[in-house]
């Protein structure tokens, strides 16, 4: 079941005040203006998953807190199989699947995404995002277009790159029938 945005806003503050920290220091953390994080925090509004995973860092604690209320509990391995992993809708459309929401201790964040087609975005600028570490996007199926601090590719299935994720990045897919792509987040060196 896909995390409610009520219940990830209950946590965040809940878990905010647990650790005194307060919503001006918060919301510079998640690079927002108190206004919008007040927001969030209030469920007025969804989250990014650039606000989900800087608040994780902030608080100290592994995303999967936020969005399920739950610590991730296994350390050999774990499996997710085909069509499964935690599903999270964090940016309108696009659907991404949480390929190790039970691993612990993680060292990346693994995501299946689907994003649709929109004609309407295609000859739009596309809204970049920024958290710590670096992306590295492999394409199944289809066809992104992915913009990284003004340099713009046009990635196929079989194509992959990786970027410093604290530059501007965005992405739209161009091909009709969507595209389907591993995102690995990978936190930066030194990081829990």
């Amino acid at each position: 079941m896909e995390p409610k945005i009520a219940e990830i806003a209950t946590r965040i503050k809940g878990l905010r005040e647990m650790l005194e920290l307060s919503v001006s220091e918060t919301a510079y953390a998640a690079g927002m203006s108190e206004q919008d994080y007040t927001a969030l925090e209030a469920g007025e509004s969804d989250f990014s998953f650039s606000a989900l995973f800087k608040i994780a860092e902030t608080f100290g604690v592994d995303m999967i807190v936020l969005l399920t209320g739950e610590n991730p509990h296994l350390s050999n391995y774990s499996v997710v199989r085909g069509g499964n992993g935690l599903p999270i809708s964090r940016r309108e459309g696009f659907s991404y699947f949480h390929l190790a929401a039970n691993f612990k201790n993680k060292f990346s964040e693994p995501f299946l995404v689907k994003a649709p087609y929109r004609a309407e975005e295609q000859n739009k600028e596309i809204h970049l995002s920024r958290h710590e570490g670096q992306e590295f996007n492999y394409i199944l199926k289809g066809s992104l277009k992915i913009i990284i601090e003004g340099h713009s590719e046009i990635l196929t299935a079989g194509d992959s790159v990786i970027y410093d994720s604290g530059k501007g990045h965005g992405m739209i897919a161009v091909s009709e029938e969507g595209c389907e792509f591993l995102a690995i987040i990978l936190k930066k060196q030194g990081q829990e």
